[in-house]
């Protein structure tokens, strides 16, 4: 949702007011863009040249802060991707202004209209963005892919390479990308099919003019190369997450699944969408079918994301094995460090054990103090994200006061009912009485003001 689209500028007031509200920052302090502006002419050393190796990058066409670039060799019937990740550590410091200014941000804020990045663009749109402009510093992680998509770190290295091809998600083809980039994506896909897992990739929503005054909330098609360039990261993050699980060390993403409630409630969320999910499926089940291009199906895969207890991080534990429920596996985030501050951290910590070094008391402070950093950014970028749903539903809904909305309950607390329409993405609430979960029922949009990011509905039958 925080990569919601608003091509038409529809929302501009509205993300003003939302940037004042949550005190987003629009710039860097002068101290920190300074010490950015130095730190970006570091020349690298102790990096091994791996120039001539064939990487690439696929992200957003628009994208600039390239975290990630690949490429992937066979060996015997296995796979080794050799993922390039932009070494941040190598511009920042501990304990510098730039440092200092990460552990406040957390990571970096999307919102419809642009950026508030965890490093100044100096740093994470050039010097260490991994675009094709020349050789740049990165950790590489060889992670070895079996036939079954089991994965295991083979090794790390620091290393200077070169992107040969800034590639685009909507305008990638198969031979622009190593020949192997989508059996290694079908081989983590089984695997996650084998463990249960049950993550989801909602698409992205935009909101559409329909005229010159009425706009709707529609979902992107996610792509498939989407969907494998996903498997990379999701590879390499298992490898990584299982070697520092053997060497107890690191910072680990953990997540229980939904509770028996929450269950319930996505049952009739897919009932109001009128999706068919049998009585003797679980989630899991019925996640594994859903379409991503199916606007119905991509908003009842919106409301699983919403509907779990929530992802957190944690340190290792003597004798405790971190789990994410949604991965069905150990997992740990170490793929985005130019927009997630663990990530720099976990990237250190795997680059040592993997050479044989031990993990730098640095590294080791920071995991027990990131899991409240990045909760604390974690609940911003979720204010945030809900603040601009609202706005995108209040300018959606804005000329259709008055019209009626089939919809259906959901859940039942203290505040209402919670109603799913029928034929569009919205949640809401309504004053509802006597009804339970499931029941379907009528209701008229009574107002829908943007500059107030609020919808009521009023239940007519």
């Amino acid at each position: 949702m925080k990569a919601l689209c608003d091509p038409n500028n529809a929302l501009g007031g509205g993300l003003a007011a939302i940037r004042t509200q949550f005190k987003i920052p629009e710039t860097f302090p002068p101290d920190v863009a300074a010490a950015a502006d130095s730190a970006a002419k570091r020349a690298p050393d102790g990096h091994v040249d791996r120039t001539s190796w064939p990487f690439v990058t696929l992200d957003p066409a628009t994208s600039t802060d390239l975290d990630q670039a690949f490429t992937i060799e066979r060996s015997g019937e296995d796979l080794i991707l050799h993922y390039a990740i932009a070494d941040v550590a190598w511009f920042v410091d501990d304990g510098d202004a730039i440092d200092a200014e990460a552990w406040r941000r957390g990571t970096t804020l999307y919102l419809p209209d642009g950026k508030a990045g965890l490093y100044p663009p100096v740093l994470s749109e050039k010097a260490a963005s991994l675009l094709p402009d020349g050789p740049r510093p990165a950790v590489i992680f060889a992670v070895r892919v079996g036939e079954d998509g089991n994965v295991r770190l083979d090794g790390a290295e620091r290393a200077l390479v070169r992107s040969t091809a800034k590639l685009a998600y909507d305008g990638v083809r198969d031979s622009d990308l190593p020949p192997d980039f989508a059996e290694l994506a079908r081989r983590i896909q089984r695997a996650e099919e084998r463990r249960g897992a049950a993550r989801v990739d909602p698409p992205e929503q935009e909101v559409v003019a329909q005229g010159e005054s009425h706009y709707q909330l529609l979902f992107r098609p996610r792509l498939a190369s989407e969907d494998r360039n996903a498997a990379l990261s999701l590879a390499a993050n298992l490898a990584i997450a299982d070697a520092l699980l053997a060497h107890r060390t690191g910072l680990f993403r953990v997540m229980p699944g939904p509770d028996d409630h929450a269950v319930s409630r996505l049952r009739h969320t897919a009932k109001a969408l009128g999706l068919s999910w049998p009585a003797n499926a679980t989630l899991a089940q019925f996640e594994r079918t859903l379409q991503a291009g199916n606007p119905k199906q991509a908003a009842f895969m919106l409301a699983v994301r919403r509907a779990g207890n929530g992802a957190s991080y944690t340190p290792y534990r003597e004798g405790v094995v971190p789990w994410h429920a949604a991965m069905g596996a150990t997992y740990a985030h170490a793929t985005a460090p130019l927009r997630r501050l663990a990530d720099r951290y976990v990237v250190r910590a795997t680059l040592a054990i993997a050479n044989g070094r031990p993990v730098e008391d640095a590294v080791t402070e920071a995991f027990g103090k990131l899991p409240e950093i990045m909760a604390r950014a974690g609940n911003l970028d979720g204010q945030v994200e809900r603040a601009v749903v609202d706005l995108a539903e209040a300018v959606m809904l804005e000329d259709d006061i008055g019209k009626i909305f089939p919809a259906v309950v959901t859940d039942l607390d203290e505040r209402g009912a919670r109603i799913q329409l029928r034929d569009l993405p919205v949640v809401a609430r309504v004053d509802a009485r006597n009804v339970a979960p499931g029941v379907a029922l009528d209701v008229r949009l009574e107002s829908a003001v943007p500059d107030q990011r609020s919808v009521t509905f009023r239940r007519v039958s």
